[in-house]
């Protein structure tokens, strides 16, 4: 995704907290991360390729692929350079653009699209027109936040003539419903974000979501998260044969140390043992 851990290669422009236009480009070794995906995102690879976990599902990209990411989902990515580089363009859209779209062209959602998942794009010659007439601007430094306005609005119209359906995505104006709990904690305790978060992604305020979560685990979530990781890292760790420095990051530790200090007050050793 295009969402953190920028680099100094990223070229961005956005209006306020208006729609962003961004450049990716880095070279070398792969690029990895996580990210909370707050506003819709249009993204076209041009070199490399780019794999993205939402919850627990993996999905994998390539050079030419044109993807659409929707809001309010936690992803982590590993962006891998292919022949030196790893490029992409994307756009991030969001909702005040969105809303005037739905007011000048009288664009509505037929019926609410929650599948979560990414979608691969058809490629068309307006899309691919499109993404073209972004690269010179790109080049040249941060364009103009006026220009990327009109090229966001221009991008809409081109997703919704591509697609109809993309109508019930970008104009669907509700936030995220209480949904189940259990099964999302399950899938996406992984990432490493707040509780206030999870709250916001369950449908739920700060108080109800850990008022629901103690009932249904009967502790705390910074406790049942921390617990969960270490179960998984002890599988990863002494059933799989995974390395403890290979780990860490994936389940939502900040940094090795850490992750050792926690792991040897709960099993009574450290996490590094058995290569010892």
């Amino acid at each position: 995704m295009e969402c953190q851990n920028k680099n100094p290669e990223d070229r961005v422009a956005q209006s306020g907290s208006g729609p962003k236009l961004l450049l990716n480009s880095y070279s070398g070794a792969k690029i990895e991360g996580e990210a909370f995906v707050a506003d819709h995102i249009f993204s076209y690879i041009i070199s490399g390729y780019n794999e993205v976990w939402l919850g627990d599902k993996k999905y994998t990209f390539s050079e030419g692929d044109f993807r659409f990411f929707r809001r309010n989902q936690l992803s982590r990515y590993v962006k891998s350079p292919v022949g030196g580089s790893f490029k992409s363009i994307s756009i991030h859209i969001d909702q005040s653009t969105l809303r005037e779209m739905s007011d000048l062209h009288v664009l509505t959602a037929q019926e609410g699209d929650h599948s979560g998942g990414p979608l691969l794009i058809r490629p068309d010659n307006l899309l691919k027109g499109f993404v073209d007439s972004l690269v010179p601007y790109l080049q040249q430094g941060p364009p103009d936040e006026r220009i990327v306005a009109l090229k966001t609005r221009e991008l809409i119209l081109l997703l919704v003539q591509n697609d109809p359906g993309f109508k019930n995505i970008l104009f669907d104006f509700s936030e995220p419903g209480k949904i189940d709990l259990e099964a999302f904690m399950n899938s996406h305790y992984r990432y490493n974000v707040g509780v206030d978060r999870f709250a916001f992604l369950t449908g739920r305020s700060l108080s109800g979501f850990k008022r629901d979560f103690e009932k249904l685990y009967q502790t705390s979530p910074s406790r049942w998260l921390v617990r969960k990781r270490l179960q998984e890292a002890k599988f990863l760790i002494e059933e799989k044969n995974e390395r403890p420095s290979e780990i860490y990051l994936d389940l939502g530790f900040e940094d090795l140390s850490h992750f050792s200090f926690a792991y040897k007050k709960s099993f009574g050793y450290a996490p590094n043992k058995k290569y010892q």
